[in-house]
């Protein structure tokens, strides 16, 4: 597996369901400056956002943090979502992913946010990540 870059995106995300009919909540399309993912499938609309968009009183899961591989990658690269998932699951990171036309991104708790960025150093990717307050990630740069 080639050496990747991969950014730590500022903000905390949400990931929520609505019911499969439902109308994809006012605004959310206006957003440019973050990840907004949505996915309708006969069984439910699956929305992932930051958590200050979320439909309370919708099903959801607050408390992740957006990781990206830098890109844009060629379709033709194999194995980067596999590599990048084992090695999280290895230091016992729950992961959730989404991938677009150009990169792939990688959802993980807040919680195990230095986790993730100490599992990915080890496995020779580069993360970058931002200077934030409250961020869990232990002096890490």
């Amino acid at each position: 597996m080639k050496r990747l870059i991969v950014d730590v995106r500022p903000g905390d995300y949400t990931v929520m369901r609505l019911a499969a009919d439902a109308k994809v909540p006012a605004g959310l399309f206006d957003l440019t400056d973050c990840l907004v993912s949505v996915t309708r499938t006969p069984e439910e609309l699956s929305i992932i956002c930051p958590t200050s968009q979320v439909v309370e009183d919708a099903p959801h899961e607050k408390g992740w943090r957006l990781l990206t591989v830098r890109g844009p990658l060629e379709f033709t690269l194999t194995g980067i979502m596999a590599a990048l998932a084992g090695e999280l699951a290895a230091a016992g990171v729950t992961l959730f992913a989404v991938s677009t036309f150009d990169t792939d991104h990688l959802l993980v708790k807040h919680t195990d946010l230095g986790r993730a960025v100490l599992a990915l150093r080890a496995a020779g990717h580069e993360t970058v990540v931002p200077q934030e307050p409250n961020t869990p990630l232990g002096g890490l740069k």
